[in-house]
Order: C-alpha cells, then sequence, then structure tokens
C-alpha cells in the first residue's frame, strides 16, 4: 500500500521565490534564510518521495473572490505555474498524479469532507516556493504533486480542528491506494505576518516557536486553538498556519503510532516582513 513517510512544514512568502530567480540567495539578507534549508535539501535528496501531497492556499490565481472552495483538490495529470502580474516564475511545470488525487478524492469525500475537484488549475507562489526551497533549481521536480488549496484568504475559513481531522483522513486514504508509493504531506503558510493596516509588519517569534513546539509534542490540544488567537497573537496572515494541521493529522502517531523523528527544525526573521517557520517530521519505518 501507499503510505506517508514525513511532513515538511515551510512558509511560502513570495519575495523567497524572486530572491532564488534573481540569484539573490547569497546576498547578506538572504543568505541566512538559505542557510537553514541546506540540510532540507540534502534531505530530500536522500528521501525523494514519489509524491507530495501539497497543502498550500492560493493567491487569487487560480480562485478569485467570485469563487472560493475552502478545500481543492488538483485531480489533473499537471499544472502550469501561474503568472502572478510579473510573469510565470521560471521554474518547472508540476506533475501531478492523478490516479491517487482521484482516489484520495473518493476516500476523504465518503468520509464526509466535502473537497472541490479541480481538472484544470495554475499554481501560484504558494506551492512553488517551498517546491523551490526544498529541491533548488532543478529542470523537472524529482517527484508528483499532488496540488491541495486551502481557503484562509476570505472569511469564513476551515478551523484548526476541522484540518487537523481532515490530516488524519488523507492518511487513511493514502494508505487504502493499492499501489507501493512513498509519499510525504508538506503543510505551507504562515508564520506570523500582517501584510496591512496598523498592525502591518507584525512578527511574534515567542507565538511562532511555541506553535511549532505544540506541532510536535501537542498537535491535538494545537488543533483547538480558536481562529481569533491566530489573528491576535499571529497577525492576520497567521492563519495560514492551520494548513501545517492538516499535515500533523496525517502523521502515524496521531492514528495510535509512534511518535515522529525530528530531522530538522528552522526559525528565521524577518523574510519580507514575514517571519520563515520550517520542520521535518519523519514516521518511524
Amino acid at each position: 500500500m501507499a503510505r506517508i513517510t514525513a511532513s515538511v512544514y515551510s512558509s511560502h512568502v513570495p519575495a523567497i521565490g524572486a530572491a532564488i530567480d534573481l540569484g539573490k540567495t547569497h546576498e547578506p539578507y538572504w543568505q541566512p534564510l538559505f542557510a537553514g534549508y541546506e540540510f532540507s535539501k540534502q534531505w530530500l535528496r536522500e528521501h525523494t518521495p514519489d509524491v507530495v501531497f501539497l497543502v498550500y492556499n492560493d493567491h487569487a490565481t487560480a480562485f478569485s473572490l467570485e469563487l472560493i472552495p475552502t478545500f481543492a483538490i488538483g485531480t489533473a495529470a499537471s499544472f502550469p505555474v501561474a503568472d502572478e502580474g510579473w510573469g510565470p516564475r521560471p521554474v518547472p511545470e508540476v506533475i501531478g498524479h492523478p490516479e491517487l488525487a482521484s482516489h484520495i478524492a473518493q476516500s476523504v469525500i465518503q468520509e464526509d469532507f466535502d473537497l472541490t475537484i479541480v481538472n484544470r488549475m495554475a499554481v501560484d507562489h504558494g506551492l512553488t516556493v517551498p517546491l523551490s526551497l526544498m529541491c533548488g533549481q532543478p529542470t523537472q521536480w524529482p517527484f508528483k504533486v499532488i496540488p491541495f488549496a486551502v481557503n484562509v484568504v476570505q472569511y469564513p475559513v476551515p478551523s484548526g480542528r476541522r484540518c487537523f481531522a481532515l490530516g488524519q483522513a488523507i492518511r487513511r486514504a493514502v494508505e487504502s491506494f493499492d499501489e507501493d508509493l512513498n509519499v510525504q504531506i508538506w503543510g505551507t503558510g504562515g508564520m506570523s505576518h500582517q501584510l496591512q493596516g496598523p498592525r502591518a509588519g507584525l512578527i511574534n517569534a515567542e507565538w511562532d516557536n511555541r506553535f511549532m513546539d505544540r506541532l510536535i509534542d501537542d498537535p491535538a490540544g494545537l488543533a483547538q486553538v480558536p481562529h481569533i488567537e491566530y489573528v491576535r497573537e499571529a497577525g492576520s496572515e497567521g492563519i495560514e498556519l492551520v494548513m501545517w494541521l492538516i499535515a500533523r493529522g496525517a502523521m502515524a502517531d496521531v492514528a495510535g503510532g509512534p511518535k515522529p523523528r525530528v530531522a530538522h527544525r528552522f526559525y528565521h526573521v524577518p523574510a519580507s516582513n514575514t517571519a520563515v517557520g520550517h520542520l521535518i517530521l519523519e514516521n518511524a519505518a
């Protein structure tokens, strides 16, 4: 059967993608951030999966205020890189896994989670920046990707509790797929940041690191944190962190297995007025 072997968590700041694309990764402002992902790139070379189930949020490229699905799964064979206003990023096209994606959709919907099925979708920096941070600048991505878009832009947005439960359903779906596949699940977005209003530029490093502590040691308790705490403590865009709970919910310990191993943990501020958090958790073999 297919199995989830690890979860990866990372911010997806658009300026990070621009720094990579423009060759600025060794500049003094950016070098400390990219140094934090050097271990991760080597780790991924040694633990390359067949498929990455990548949880992210769309930034008004595939969707708009006219149509906002709460949860949308990409079931296409490929996904073009979106033009976000200055041309598509110079990164490879994303190759999907329609069979596994369709199986996950079938399984999860039958568990009463309403997913939107998307057969054609451009993917933006929310998905491509984590790929670049983990993979560098390859001519093609080293695995297939199932994009999973979550609405954390327009309220009402899903609760952390709902996201955590959805991750558990995704794990069950993956494990019921009758093919020997190594699958990783990535949760992206966050950490603390606010892009507008009187609190623009807010970063709360203490809260961010406590979030990562609890994500590792107390994910079920963390899933109960209400929206208002994210907004108050981590800024209006800090709500993106509920997407990390989808990835954490898919780990084996949540279903009674052994606790995951922390392979890597990194935190850095700032990156374009945003706190960057990063974790790699491995399931026991």
